[in-house]
């Protein structure tokens, strides 16, 4: 296992969990159960990854074959955009613990401070960027005015049912956390964020350490998660990969340049939740601790590559311009 954070709630949280975007659905079951037997105890998922029944399927089995009993695992899911309204946000983490088989997540995000026109699960589900007939047809996504704290207060009562036992926010600037801790009575343990050396947002860092906020890194790698997307690589920004400074360091303790990056992340308490299918790449994320340390000057190096390049920005969600992060 990883280290184990502790959360301003009193819970703790593994440092190195699996991410589950993009695992297909057939073969998402085997991993996350051959994960749990390597020493996997994080789980990060989302209803929009749309492969939570087969995150279930994993988790049961190696609960039924008494691998791990439910309380040693940390599973996360997210709520998506379309069930912001306070009437639906209960609705979604039932679908989600439906699907997944569980009493309860451990953590519970908002996935974006988006609020989408809700769509019934029964129309379609997950409805990702679709928000009714009509819009699909124009290639629009409509919103719905629902102020980002309704949805938090909502996210509140989840924990008091006992549905959920920690509170997370993802992709959020400095401006509206700081909304959200003067207007929560429940803080939140954790902001995820995408965070890499192109995209290091060091300021929001160390404002959620000064808040005893956890930061949780997706995307690590950089562009590698969105080529398959559409998204290219530019001249004067490589695939971090094959960054020199990141080959070099790689070169000097001979180790992966994805070593590099997840630890350079971790050793600056940084969460990291990459997604591998092989079993020695998944031992090697889940051991960066014990097998790499970074200097201090290494750790500023790879810092200064920062050029504030992000990848998944909402601006270019079908072409609506949502300003999350303008």
């Amino acid at each position: 296992m990883s280290s184990l954070a502790a959360l301003n709630n009193g819970l703790k949280m593994p440092m190195v969990g699996l991410g589950c975007w993009k695992i297909p659905n057939t073969v998402c079951a085997e991993q996350v159960y051959q994960a749990i037997k390597l020493g996997y105890r994080l789980f990060d998922g989302a209803e929009d990854y749309g492969n939570e029944k087969e995150v279930g399927q994993g988790i049961r089995r190696a609960i039924d074959e008494k691998i791990v009993k439910r309380s040693d695992l940390f599973i996360v899911s997210k709520l998506w955009n379309t069930y912001h309204h306070p009437d639906h946000v209960k609705l979604a983490v039932k679908k989600t613990l439906s699907d997944l088989g569980l009493d309860y997540l451990d953590l519970y995000y908002i996935h974006f401070p988006l609020a989408f026109k809700f769509v019934p699960i029964e129309e379609k589900y997950p409805p990702g960027f679709y928000t009714g007939k009509e819009d699909a047809a124009q290639g629009k996504i409509s919103l719905q005015k629902v102020p980002y704290l309704d949805t938090y207060h909502a996210m509140e009562a989840l924990v008091e049912e006992g549905l959920i036992k920690s509170i997370g926010v993802s992709n959020l600037q400095g401006g509206l956390l700081q909304d959200v801790l003067m207007g929560c009575k429940i803080k939140p343990v954790t902001l995820q964020i995408e965070h890499h050396p192109y995209l290091t947002q060091s300021r929001l860092v160390d404002y959620c350490k000064r808040e005893q906020i956890i930061v949780v890194a997706y995307s690590s790698f950089g562009q590698q998660s969105y080529l398959e997307l559409g998204s290219e690589l530019k001249e004067d920004t490589p695939n971090l990969f094959d960054h020199p400074v990141i080959k070099r360091i790689a070169s000097k303790y001979n180790v992966t340049t994805s070593e590099v990056l997840l630890r350079w992340a971790n050793q600056n308490g940084v969460a990291v939740i990459p997604k591998s299918s092989k079993k020695e790449r998944l031992l090697m994320n889940l051991n960066i601790e014990s097998t790499l340390t970074l200097s201090n000057e290494e750790l500023v190096e790879i810092s200064n590559i920062n050029r504030n390049i992000r990848f998944n920005d909402t601006w270019g969600w079908n072409n609506m311009g949502f300003p999350t992060f303008a």
